[in-house]
């Protein structure tokens, strides 16, 4: 093996380093291993903290972040409490003597902020628009900026607001807003100089309250501070009151002169959060795509600029085999090797070099003794582990020289 490669003959497909499916399952179980538990621990996790959640602002819900408790207060009181979940419910029900309460309004469509306002503003009743944001807050209160959040904590009225200063210090806090200096508005509960809740005066007799936070409308706050004594004066003041808890089903999201599929109006009713959590992912798994992505492009023939050791270039060769753990492509082209050279000593031409037919008959009259499993060593399966390659590699050797004494 000391005369020298030139590799001008044509490549030889035993020579692909292409993966075989167990190479690439050893190769991916630790990041899909990774995947599956990150997954698993997510959905558990979430299925943990929807419990928490749910109901949250339902006043049919006796969960924590539920709203039943102030129900039952307002219901002690003579207030019967209506729940709706579309658009069309919440403007039929608008009157002198209703109480609307719209939570999460951020939810709402700008087309259904709209309707909303134009049915709420002359009706004469009063509106708590519950955490009002950016995303709503100057439709449904124009004049009216949502400004930078604050931490809910306990606040003292410092307002001359009648339903606060008889509750006095309460849980509260969440958005805070500023006005233009609209006629008849009162901010109470203020942090560094901005409210966190908030009444406009309405045409006729109605007002709208924006309530920074929904902390005094929860089952697990209302017997702290004053949230109850808050909390039923802002929505005991009429016989009636509307709870709007927005939908995803409902179909005035859709709004005027849209296709109607929903699919608009489902992107604007997922919250912005979750949208820039999915973009992130996306823009991971690409990342993640990129960094695991194998750049290896086709194999191509071409002549080698300068002669160089048979030695050196099966050592070469074996790194790469033995790098991408390619045992069978290493044993077939041993194998490959070893009948090249036997065809001249048995007198066969190169092109019956690899029949089994013409070879194996060939090479067992030459042999003295008839212990040799001809048929697994030349043409046999790959080798399981390093050490039956090696083993292979020492039987191909002895062969060929019991071969040559013969």
């Amino acid at each position: 093996m000391s005369a020298p490669v030139t590799g001008t003959g044509p490549a030889d497909p035993s020579t692909s380093l292409s993966l075989s499916t167990h190479q690439i399952w050893t190769r991916t179980r630790g990041v899909l291993i990774v995947l599956t538990i990150l997954v698993t621990a997510g959905i558990a996790l979430a299925a943990v903290r929807s419990g928490d959640q749910h109901g949250r602002l339902d006043p049919r819900s006796a969960d924590r972040p539920g709203s039943r408790a102030v129900a039952e207060l307002l219901k002690q009181r003579g207030i019967d409490t209506r729940v709706v979940t579309t658009l069309d419910q919440a403007t039929e029900a608008t009157g002198p003597d209703t109480t609307l309460l719209v939570a999460t309004p951020d939810l709402l469509t700008k087309h259904q902020q709209q309707s909303l306002h134009t049915a709420m503003a002359p009706s004469g009743g009063r509106t708590v628009l519950v955490a009002a944001g950016t995303a709503s807050v100057e439709t449904l209160a124009p004049g009216v900026r949502a400004e930078t959040q604050t931490s809910v904590t306990a606040r003292e009225p410092r307002c001359s607001f009648p339903a606060a200063q008889r509750a006095g210090t309460v849980d509260i806090g969440g958005e805070r807003y500023a006005t233009d200096a609209l006629p008849g508005t009162r901010a109470c509960y203020p942090s560094d100089g901005l409210p966190s809740l908030l009444t406009i005066k309405n045409p006729g007799n109605g007002d709208t309250v924006l309530l920074g936070a929904p902390d005094i409308l929860y089952n697990e706050r209302l017997g702290e501070q004053g949230n109850a004594s808050l909390a039923l004066q802002l929505l005991g003041s009429r016989p009636h009151l509307v709870w709007y808890l927005p939908s995803l089903s409902d179909q005035s999201a859709a709004g005027d002169g849209e296709d109607g599929s929903g699919a608009s109006a489902l992107a604007e009713l997922v919250p912005t959060g979750w949208l820039w959590g999915t973009l992130q992912l996306l823009i991971a798994a690409l990342l993640a795509a990129v960094w695991r992505a194998r750049r290896l492009g086709p194999l191509v023939t071409e002549r080698l600029p300068v002669a160089i050791r048979a030695s050196e270039s099966v050592e070469g060769r074996a790194r790469l085999y033995r790098k991408v753990n390619a045992r069978d492509r290493a044993a077939a082209t041993l194998r490959a090797a070893t009948r090249s050279r036997l065809a001249p000593l048995l007198g066969i031409s190169p092109t019956d070099a690899h029949s089994p037919e013409v070879l194996l008959p060939a090479v067992s009259a030459h042999l003295p003794a008839d212990d040799w499993d001809l048929d697994g060593l030349l043409f046999g399966p790959a080798p399981g582990n390093d050490t039956a390659l090696i083993h292979l590699a020492d039987q191909l050797d002895a062969l060929e020289r019991e071969v040559r004494t013969s």
